[in-house]
């Protein structure tokens, strides 16, 4: 099920069992330092930044986590070779305290994405309740609520801090009895671990300057951009037809977008594969196809983002596929959590996920794991105050989120509050077996469940509140689980990646509606011919109408159509777990599919350029490729990132660039 990972040797918290065992651990308050929190914050801005802007245009967010640690781990010791120079003589930066760094980090930006800011929060706003239409079914004008610092910045300190608090109490189950692998918090442990050896420390400096050297060609290059890119959305290299004009009008074309290179170079071969399948299948072959029933399908007159022609086909078929993979990994995960527990049980707590090792590696394992196992339980944090914190937290969101969003009842909330931790468990079991967090997909269940409950008398906001409140909680105890795995592996404290986290996401909460609001007061966002598509917005408000109005809303033919591919989505994901490995690792994803259906095909070949430099690399030399290709991902999406800012100031400013770089067929004579 999934990519399960096996531990077959001692997981490295600083050297071998002995040298862990003499190693000195500092207190818990040491491991949360003020340089520490100011350079979270710092980070924390910038990794906001980018994931706006990736929710905002493509909805693909790479992990971000290996950047935060090496990026954190650069700035302290700039920090501390600085003052060094002063004659200031500063604490040792300790693998603690780079742990709980980036753990604050992570906790920061993941709110820019559990936060809604491109998905349900955006789908209640005007602008896409008249993208849709004011004559659609299910489509009312009291169903919005426009984006508002006041009340986002409420809304998210109500929602955000509950999953914290829902399953900390089953840390050392899931970490210790359970033995559940996280593989992403194992990735960044052992990266953490590597940057405090002598070896490591010079490959992490040599990665942090290859980071900075792509971060400054990424940040340069889109300034050179903007000089060409005019006034609207039809100028410059992000218009450039380099397929030819033919293949632009259907969105094939390469943009130029250094952050679609990264995310190319990060993600899988097989997901870039599959987002560019999905691009030839859509708008190679079937949205060419639907145009030609123009007139019979659908009107002939309408516009290009009317719901009754051929966007709202681009819009469900979309909705159909996202939701097919959605349920079919939601029921694998819960087999598969159910499957193991029920084995764990049979087995006295122990999760068959760890090899058995021969006798004296065995006793080498014991001895180190005794020692992570006594620095993880050392400093517990009490279940009474877990219990106590969801309660009461619950209570004041309970009061507070009806005030907000008057739609929803306050017993609504309650009784996601209620169900929320049984869900969150599951996601963070499964996110433990196969590294999926499926936060996502159980929001948009509460999506349905809620919009179709409340009914027409204001079901769509309802059903997109009780999807931000499910997703908040899930994904906020997945991201918990995977820090703590990171923390038990590098000896720290939990009680510091507990502070760490509460931190974290209390500048959350500041940080990623103040960025949003950046993008929002800068850019035409959710504009379907723009940069800025925003496409989960009018996804999720689709999702919620849905929920209220049935099937009746579909255009003619459009069920169908959803429903093959649906059904496609199901069975693609079936063989891709039945199939051979060898076989299997060929099968595209739906999901990775699913997106260019309504965003494009540009994004896609962006993507797919990344892979095969990837590919060449790692056939040329694989051990840089493998040192080196997260650090260089890294710097171009972080240099876009960054000149988001400049070039949101110039457009507030009114600071038009001075030069339209257009393309049209030459005349003919």
């Amino acid at each position: 099920m999934g990519s399960e990972a096996e531990i077959t040797g001692p997981l490295l918290a600083g050297g071998g069992g002995a040298e862990a065992e003499r190693e000195a651990v500092p207190p818990w308050r040491e491991q949360v330092t003020a340089r520490g929190l100011a350079v979270s914050a710092v980070l924390g801005v910038l990794f906001c930044l980018i994931t706006h802007k990736l929710n905002l245009t493509v909805g693909i967010i790479p992990s971000l986590n290996v950047a935060a640690g090496l990026l954190g781990y650069f700035l302290v010791r700039t920090w501390t070779a600085a003052l060094e120079r002063l004659g200031v003589v500063s604490k040792p930066f300790t693998k603690q305290e780079n742990t709980v760094i980036q753990t604050c980090v992570v906790a920061c930006y993941g709110l820019a994405f559990s936060g809604g800011f491109g998905s349900y929060i955006l789908a209640m706003d005007q602008k896409t309740y008249e993208l849709i239409g004011p004559d659609y079914p299910g489509n009312r004008a009291v169903d919005v609520k426009n984006p508002s610092l006041g009340w986002m910045i409420g809304f998210m300190f109500v929602v955000s801090f509950l999953g914290l608090f829902s399953l900390v109490a089953l840390r050392k189950v899931m970490v210790i009895d359970y033995k559940l692998t996280y593989p992403s918090g194992t990735a960044t442990a052992m990266l953490i671990n590597s940057f405090h050896t002598t070896t490591g420390a010079e490959l992490a400096d040599k990665q942090v300057k290859c980071l900075g050297k792509y971060l400054s060609i990424s940040f340069f290059w889109n300034c050179f951009k903007w000089f060409f890119s005019g006034v609207g959305d039809s100028c410059g290299f992000d218009n450039f037809p380099s397929l030819g004009l033919e293949a632009f009008k259907n969105t094939f074309y390469f943009d130029f977008s250094p952050t679609y290179i990264g995310c190319g170079l990060i993600c899988p071969h097989i997901v870039n594969c599959s987002t560019l399948l999905g691009a030839i299948i859509s708008w190679g072959f079937l949205w060419p196809y639907i145009s030609t029933k123009a007139g019979d399908w659908y009107p002939a007159n309408l516009g290009s983002n009317d719901f009754k022609g051929l966007y709202g086909y681009k819009v469900f078929i979309s909705v159909a596929v996202i939701l097919g993979d959605g349920l079919y990994n939601l029921i694998k995960i819960i087999y598969a959590t159910t499957k193991e527990i029920m084995n764990a049980r049979a087995k006295q707590g122990r999760l068959p996920l760890v090899q058995v090792q021969d006798d004296d590696e065995d006793s080498k394992l014991s001895a180190e794991e005794k020692h992570l196992n006594e620095t993880f339980i050392k400093d517990s944090i009490p279940s009474w105050l877990a219990g106590s914190g969801y309660v009461g937290l619950a209570a004041i969101s309970t009061a507070t989120v009806p005030m907000i969003f008057p739609q929803i009842k306050w017993y609504l909330v309650l009784s996601a509050y209620v169900v929320a931790p049984l869900l969150a468990f599951c996601n963070s079991y499964g996110a433990g077996l196969t590294d999926w967090n499926l936060a996502s997909t159980y929001g948009k269940i509460g999506l349905f469940i809620f919009a179709s409950w409340v009914g027409q008398n204001g079901g769509v906001i309802a059903g997109l509140v009780a999807c931000g409140v499910m997703m908040s909680i899930v994904a906020t105890a997945s991201d918990l689980m995977q820090d703590f795995k990171t923390g038990y592996l590098t000896l720290s404290s939990p009680r510091s990646m507990f502070v760490s986290q509460l931190i974290g996401t209390a500048l959350g909460c500041v940080i990623a509606p103040l960025t949003f609001w950046l993008y929002w007061s800068a850019f035409d966002i959710g504009n379907p011919d723009g940069s800025f598509k925003a496409p989960y917005a009018v996804i999720f408000r689709e999702m919620s109408i849905l929920g209220v109005e049935g099937l009746s809303a579909l255009p003619q033919h459009c069920l169908a159509i959803c429903s093959f591919f649906f059904i496609a989505s199901l069975v693609i994901n079936l063989l891709r777990d039945v199939t051979p490995k060898n076989v299997s690792r060929f099968i595209p994803i739906p999901m990775a599919m699913a997106i260019p259906f309504y965003i494009g095909a540009y994004f896609a070949i962006d993507m797919f350029v990344g892979t095969v430099i990837l590919f060449v690399w790692e056939r040329v030399n694989r051990k840089e490729c493998d040192d080196f290709a997260g650090a260089v991902a890294s710097g171009l999406i972080c240099g876009d990132g960054i000149w988001t800012v400049p070039s949101a100031i110039l457009s507030i400013l009114r600071i038009d660039p001075p030069i339209c770089m257009y393309f049209k067929p030459s005349l003919t004579s």
